[in-house]
């Protein structure tokens, strides 16, 4: 039986041989819509963190996914408008700098009021927090 497999190894091993350098160059050079696809299942993954989860700390940590889609979007367009030679190149990236000073704000003031959410209710599920109902 593996005398029969030898033929098809080789000759797979002729065909990655050819179509290695081929592929060695797409991963050093991904396009577009690679970057696309990830931020997309990032943002997914995010939504999906965000509409199912009651701990407050992972949808803090949903809502950061989502900004990091949006962050890998803008940095990929970016790349994409610089090798067009578009002179607003520098747009995605300036965004994405606002981006991370917001996501960090936020990181800020939403762990502080963690904090005193825990302190005074002793919980951080969603569910068992209701200081806002009358």
């Amino acid at each position: 039986m593996l005398s029969m497999l030898s033929p098809i190894f080789t000759l797979l091993q002729t065909e990655g041989a050819r179509t290695s350098s081929v592929i060695w160059d797409r991963v050093q050079h991904p396009d577009l819509s690679k970057f696309l696809v990830i931020a997309a299942l990032l943002f997914i993954i995010g939504v999906a963190g965000v509409l199912t989860r009651r701990n407050i700390i992972v949808i803090f940590m949903s809502i950061e996914l989502i900004l990091n889609a949006a962050n890998l979007n803008f940095i990929a367009f970016a790349r994409y408008l610089q090798e067009t030679g578009n002179p607003n190149a520098l747009a995605g990236q300036i965004f994405t700098v606002f981006v991370i000073v917001v996501a960090a704000a936020e990181a800020a003031i939403g762990l502080g009021i963690v904090i005193a959410l825990y302190r005074n209710k002793e919980t951080i599920l969603l569910d068992q927090i209701d200081l806002l109902k009358w």
